[in-house]
């Protein structure tokens, strides 16, 4: 992984993306840098599961694509999802702490809430509030609780509002 001292990404540069979901493992996946302008980073990912996750609303499979947008000041990533033909599947939305470049990868540490949005723009769900009520961050951690809080609904709010191309650059 190249970059800048200041922990800029290359454009084009392999990076690993670790995703921290404590208590549980880790996940860590290979990406490609597609850009980092310092606050924002893109990286481009196949689908990293071994296998099909179906969530009843989206299939997961092998030949996903995702081009996955991360903020260094904002709490949430937000990931396109294209299936192996390039048809854009949604915008799947994770509540994270802001994403930091660390020597080992790019490091997003998960707080189990996320946002579904449909490609065709018609469904919003919010997804997994029950797992962030019961990991007890509110009590452990009620500044970064209350951060998660307001990203699932600025998500939401954007996701209603027309999408996330403007969000996204597009």
């Amino acid at each position: 992984m190249s970059g800048t001292m200041s922990g800029t990404l290359t454009a084009g540069d392999a990076v690993t993306v670790r995703l921290v979901k404590e208590p549980r493992p880790e996940v860590r996946y290979p990406a490609t840098v597609v850009r980092d302008d310092g606050t924002h980073v893109v990286v481009r990912a196949p689908w990293a599961g071994a296998d099909t996750r179906d969530f009843g609303f989206v299939r997961f499979e092998k030949g996903d694509v995702f081009t996955e947008h991360y903020w260094r000041d904002r709490w949430y990533a937000v990931k396109e999802v294209r299936d192996a033909a390039g048809a854009v599947k949604g915008w799947y939305c994770d509540v994270t702490r802001p994403a930091r470049v660390e020597a080992d990868g790019l490091v997003v540490t998960d707080l189990d809430l996320d946002l579904w949005l449909s490609a065709d723009g018609a469904t919003v769900l919010r997804l997994d509030e029950d797992e962030f009520d019961e990991s007890g961050i509110a009590e452990r951690d009620p500044v970064a609780a209350g951060h998660a809080r307001q990203a699932l609904d600025d998500l939401e709010e954007i996701a209603r509002s027309g999408g996330f191309a403007g969000l996204l650059g597009r």
